[in-house]
């Protein structure tokens, strides 16, 4: 059985006692409801990974970076590398996200890389993948994501691979209050399985969560996660507001 995850991706949001008290607030909600056989990351920005990793006590939560570096360690000014994530107590990180493609010039090598240092270092890695506005026009949607995956992942051995969460996020629909339909939403997922397929067989695919970005709120998660491709999400602006992300959850 495949995991069923929601991620909040919190950005460069919350300053850190807000930050915290959201966390806080978010965990007393899973110590009364129970996530069962959900299990729900924060990924905060690096300055609340610390604390917020050993406030969470509900089981089911836990911590998340939102990029790494793919060095080491050393003289990289301003970079968090892997093992000091791993150090917080945090337990995953989001990489390739398509914020740090555009605004950052992250390449696939480059996204390979810190896959490969974040899988060295225990941590799970949410992979992102997903297509612009263009590219959809164009009807060349599926010929991105898989280069994606391929260039990033799909170089992995099978027991690396197994420890990536996929998430595909079409970026049209990141922050612009357009959703992708839930039809659109299964076509895609229902594509990425079946080249996880082609990749590792049939047992790795059915065991490969992959999770939903995209406008994902309290509204429409429950028709979004109802399809058979869709293992939950990864949420941008509704995890910011406990109420919100919470019946995000509940809708799983």
């Amino acid at each position: 059985m495949r995991k069923k995850i929601v991620a909040g991706n919190w950005k460069m949001n919350m300053e850190l006692n807000d930050g915290i008290s959201l966390a806080r607030t978010i965990n007393n909600f899973f110590l009364d409801h129970h996530l069962k056989d959900k299990e729900v990351i924060l990924c905060t920005p690096f300055i609340h990974l610390s604390d917020v990793s050993r406030l969470l006590s509900a089981k089911g939560l836990t911590a998340g970076a939102q990029n790494c570096s793919d060095h080491k360690s050393g003289a990289f000014t301003g970079e968090t590398s892997a093992a000091m994530i791993r150090s917080t107590g945090a337990g995953s990180v989001i990489i390739g996200h398509s914020e740090r493609r555009t605004f950052y010039g992250e390449v696939d090598t480059l996204l390979a890389a810190k896959t490969l240092e974040a899988l060295r270092n225990g941590l799970q890695v949410i992979f992102c993948c997903g297509e612009v506005l263009a590219e959809r026009e164009q009807q060349i949607h599926f010929k991105v994501v898989k280069r994606q995956l391929e260039k990033g992942i799909f170089n992995l051995p099978v027991e690396e691979f197994r420890k990536c969460v996929i998430a595909y996020e079409p970026v049209w629909a990141i922050g612009t209050g357009v959703t992708a339909t839930p039809a659109q939403a299964q076509e895609m997922h229902r594509y990425i399985r079946d080249i996880v397929t082609e990749q590792y067989g049939k047992d790795v695919a059915d065991d490969t969560t992959i999770l939903y970005g995209g406008s994902c709120k309290a509204s429409n998660a429950a028709e979004l996660f109802a399809n058979p491709d869709v293992d939950g999400g990864l949420i941008g602006g509704a995890s910011l507001a406990s109420e919100e992300f919470c019946n995000i959850v509940n809708a799983l």
